[in-house]
């Protein structure tokens, strides 16, 4: 019986492509690398609410983006900008008043 041989494929940055290409809200650059979570969830209400390509609410929006971010960047991330993004989540929630 033959075996089978795996053929490696260029692994594919899927993740890239969305950010690049999608259709989803314009953001700030570098708005992930700021270290003040209360500035990255203004800059992220501000461009959520502006944005007129999103198909959620702006908060739904915004979340989304951050936490796309998040877990595509994660492995990637220092522990320190990690938990300020993290702390972003509960500023966002403060901002659009979903405490």
């Amino acid at each position: 019986m033959a075996t089978k041989r795996k053929v490696s494929r260029p692994k594919r940055k899927w993740s890239a492509r969305v950010t690049n290409t999608s259709n989803a809200m314009d953001l700030k650059g570098g708005v992930f690398k700021l270290h003040d979570p209360a500035e990255i969830a203004a800059s992220l209400k501000r461009s959520a609410s502006r944005s007129q390509r999103r198909k959620g609410t702006p908060y739904q929006s915004a979340m989304s983006m951050l936490n796309f971010y998040i877990n595509r960047a994660g492995k990637n991330l220092p522990e320190k900008q990690q938990k300020v993004l993290e702390e972003a989540k509960g500023e966002l929630r403060k901002v659009f008043h979903r405490e």
